[in-house]
């Protein structure tokens, strides 16, 4: 295998980079202006050491607490919990809401041996026991696996808060779909329309 072959195994291994991309993508770098593809390693290669997950809401972040967790302006008494890190920006993008984010790091997938022990969630009852909060939006994708969690959230939420008001997005995210690829329209209605559960 030459480094050609190599370097597109490497992207097709990327989420939604099949091999014809993957070949694209090499061709591209082969061609373009070597600063360029110098300045671009160097971001690839330092990503892991710059980027972490915030330690209060488990965003992606260069800094600790992150910008979101800092804002004062944010309305701390609503925090929305999401899947993944990159569903904050996503929600972000919709200017619609102004309140804070957690994280949970995934979905409660028992056939892929993932219970409510493997995610995020100590720390979101910990956030939610000072009194200050009096809304969770739960913003975990429309599958299986994120109904389920959010059931499972809303449960033991409602048994840890009572006073905590536990909403779930509206409809307008279609079913089986991910808030990463949902248009700010279609994000904007479901926060508008958040029912509670």
């Amino acid at each position: 295998m030459n480094a050609i072959d190599e370097l597109t195994e490497s992207f097709s291994r990327l989420p939604g980079i099949g091999k014809k991309s993957a070949g694209r993508l090499v061709n591209f770098i082969l061609k373009a202006d070597k600063t360029y593809v110098n300045k671009f390693a160097t971001q690839l290669s330092t990503l892991q050491d710059k980027i972490k997950p915030c330690s209060v809401c488990g965003t992606w972040t260069e800094s600790d607490p992150c910008p979101i967790c800092t804002d004062s302006l944010r309305d701390r008494s609503i925090i929305c919990v999401v899947e993944q890190p990159q569903d904050v920006s996503t929600i972000e993008s919709a200017h619609e809401f102004s309140g804070l984010f957690h994280v949970l790091g995934g979905v409660i997938a028992p056939l892929e041996g993932i219970g409510p022990d493997q995610l995020n969630i100590a720390s979101l009852l910990q956030r939610i026991k000072d009194g200050s909060v009096k809304e969770i939006i739960i913003a975990t994708n429309p599958t299986v696996e994120g109904d389920t969690t959010a059931l499972y959230l809303q449960r033991i939420i409602q048994t840890a808060a009572p006073d905590v008001k536990v909403t779930r997005l509206a409809s307008g995210l279609p079913v089986g779909g991910d808030l990463e690829y949902a248009d700010k329209l279609t994000l904007a209605r479901s926060f508008r329309g958040r029912t509670e559960v």
